[in-house]
């Protein structure tokens, strides 16, 4: 049984205590602040408890009244600080609406190696230079969703355990092994000798249809570009294929997230 939660009631917004919470809306501040603590923040009912689920330390809770019952058993799993707030406190502290009115600050891990996460893996999500956290979530979960094993980064892309993402990934973070490339010239051709089959979704001159790219490739490695130009010229060439969703004419591209959804259901079934 856990034990009973470390309840402390606060109605000071400017309570020091509350400093892991503070102005959410700022993503340039909370990227530094992360940084330089080594935190990050779960918010939601559901992504709390899936993050101490996948065994982060929490450093502290902020929770609105209402859901103290709830999640009881998470809340008393350690020796963390939970600090109630009304639920207008809490978007004063926050600078937003948390309409679900829980937040979890946890310490980060470090970063596996690339060994690690590649482990046992059949089929991995590559992203290169995603900038938009909305969009790097919505991967995750569709990776997840879709039986993607893993997940590899680009040096420049987004952060996956900042909250937006985290909030629109629905923790898929916390259960899909990921890291970030310590390379990223030679990321792809590395991933061909270890065994993968890289395939390039890119409207090149030489793109197939996804289902002809992913046919019969055992081990595939599904590379993914920013959400402007796309992938570099170097990636997209040292790819082994390059691949395209067909669809109809007037139409060229989709959102990457929406086109990653797509590929993935495709390739899962390959």
């Amino acid at each position: 049984m856990p034990d009973a939660p470390q309840l402390v009631e606060i109605a000071d917004a400017d309570d020091p205590r509350l400093a892991d919470y503070r102005d959410l809306r700022d993503v340039e501040l909370r990227k530094s602040l992360e940084a330089e603590h080594g935190l990050f923040l779960a918010e939601g009912e559901k992504v709390v408890r899936r993050s101490i689920e996948a065994g982060y330390a929490p450093r502290s809770f902020l929770m609105a009244p209402r859901w103290l019952d709830g999640l009881a058993d998470v809340l008393g799993s350690g020796d963390a600080p939970v600090y109630v707030l009304s639920e207008a406190l809490i978007e004063q502290v926050t600078g937003f609406h948390v309409h679900r009115g829980a937040l979890a600050s946890l310490h980060r891990r470090p970063l596996p190696p690339v060994d690690d996460v590649l482990a046992g893996a059949r089929s991995v999500l590559v992203l290169e230079d995603l900038v938009d956290h909305t969009n790097v979530g919505a991967i995750f979960r569709s990776g997840a969703a879709l039986g993607f094993d893993a997940v590899l980064l680009a040096p420049r892309c987004a952060d996956p355990l900042y909250r937006r993402s985290i909030k629109v990934g629905m923790g898929a973070v916390f259960t899909t092994p990921w890291t970030r490339l310590p390379d990223w010239y030679d990321a792809l051709p590395d991933l061909a000798r270890r065994g993968f089959t890289s395939v390039a979704l890119t409207l090149s001159p030489d793109s197939v249809p996804i289902e002809e790219a992913v046919a019969g490739v055992d081990r595939l490695a599904l590379v993914l570009g920013s959400e402007g130009h796309g992938l570099s010229t170097r990636w997209e060439s040292s790819a082994d294929r390059r691949a395209i969703i067909p669809m109809r004419a007037g139409i060229d591209s989709l959102n990457v997230a929406a086109a990653t959804a797509v590929a993935c259901y495709i390739a899962a079934r390959r």
